[in-house]
């Protein structure tokens, strides 16, 4: 548990630091009149900040990271991995990351509709790292100067997006060049910011309901004055906000509610009330984009059965209606809707599994051959059905 600390001072140079500077979109030529510069610097002298209410990489990459157990090198295979993994279950394997984006020809309507939530991750930062390269980098990070002495260290308060863009352009695409430098403005440790990361976080691509959650809790627990840790953090870092409200600190309940978006407190509230959800509740929820108000039913049910309800929710895309009901516990009406949402394609492969038999595999391998008009197409749908077979194999344990 992070230790509460009494500063006022400090509190009110925290109010004070969010004027103009989150109101405007040249923060560029504002910074640089408050004496702020912009530079060009290494990505090795790069950090995220690791309790930024985003999360870019998947958690467990995250904590690793962080932990400087990874590399940002290696923290992008793992991601790029995970991928791979996910799309060649879906059929459509690639190994080359700019077959993610859709041709010229076909624009975006070209891009597959189920996308996992770690190929949607990775063909967003593919795009916009070659964004950056084609047109130059528009929007710099802002970063902490976080040196000490000789060794130079900035930690990334806005931006994180564009920082592991860069790795992937400096690292992974081949044909495009990067000098590995990435462009800073560069803020002193006594101007860093939360809200400002704040309206950053909601001005720009939007967060999933359990970063605003997070985002949320680590406003709080700002304003009341706990100390905010330079490493990862779990789960229960941010659940410290559950005891905690905006009274007695109206002077920040603006500047909270505008940094979160411009939502009211009772919306504010809500989100912070995700923060009960289990971890693996949490992390369902956040990979996948689960909006808050198909997780508020959630709460009403044991911690316990979080994970399961979310996993239903995400396997059969239940509306806010159904969790609603189901979550109540007193509609078995819609349970049975809900087992009559299994995609017809499920329900036609179950059925001809019971017409097998031993001597079909000549029979079902050169009808693969022949739909995917290639034996290596063919063997790779194999491979992508036994990883699925054993994933569906480990549902029984």
């Amino acid at each position: 548990m992070a230790k509460k600390r009494n500063d006022n001072d400090k509190l009110e140079a925290l109010l004070a630091s969010v004027t103009d500077d989150m109101l405007g979109d040249d923060l560029p030529r504002q910074f640089a009149g408050a004496g702020i510069q912009v530079e060009r610097i290494l990505l090795e002298m790069v950090r995220p900040d690791p309790v930024q209410p985003r999360r870019v990489l998947p958690t467990e990459v995250h904590i690793k990271f962080h932990e400087n157990r990874l590399t940002p090198t290696q923290a992008l295979r793992e991601l790029v991995q995970v991928a791979q993994v996910s799309a060649r279950q879906r059929g459509r394997p690639f190994s080359n990351m700019l077959e993610l984006l859709p041709s010229a020809e076909s624009g975006e309507e070209d891009v597959p509709q189920d996308l996992s939530p770690e190929e949607d991750t990775l063909r967003d930062l593919v795009h916009l790292a070659v964004t950056i390269c084609n047109d130059g980098q528009v929007n710099p990070l802002t970063v902490v100067d976080m040196s000490q002495g000789v060794t130079r260290l900035y930690q990334i308060e806005t931006g994180e997006r564009r920082y592991w863009a860069a790795w992937l352009l400096r690292d992974f695409l081949s044909g495009y060049e990067s000098d590995g430098m990435i462009d800073c403005i560069v803020i002193p440790a006594e101007k860093s910011s939360v809200f400002r990361q704040a309206k950053e976080n909601t001005a720009r691509k939007g967060l999933t309901a359990i970063a605003m959650a997070r985002q949320a809790a680590l406003l709080l627990l700002t304003v009341h004055g706990y100390e905010i840790p330079v490493h990862a953090v779990n789960n229960d870092f941010y659940r410290q906000a559950l005891d905690l409200d905006l009274r007695g600190k109206s002077e920040f309940t603006d500047t909270i509610l505008s940094a979160m978006g411009g939502v009211s407190k009772g919306r504010l509230y809500h989100y912070k009330s995700l923060l009960k959800l289990s971890d693996e509740a949490m992390e369902l929820a956040d990979r996948n984009n689960i909006d808050e108000y198909r997780l508020r039913p959630v709460l009403r049910l044991p911690q316990k059965a979080h994970a399961e309800m979310l996993q239903q929710i995400v396997q059969f895309n239940l509306n806010g209606r159904q969790i609603r009901e189901i979550c109540e516990g007193d509609s078995e009406e819609l349970k049975d809707e809900v087992k009559q949402q299994l995609p017809p394609h499920i329900r036609r492969i179950v059925k001809s599994l019971r017409k097998l038999e031993q001597g079909d595999e000549v029979a079902f391998i050169e009808s693969l051959i022949e739909q995917e008009q290639s034996s290596e197409m063919a063997l790779a749908r194999v491979e992508s059905l036994i990883t699925f077979l054993s994933r569906a194999k480990n549902q029984f344990k």
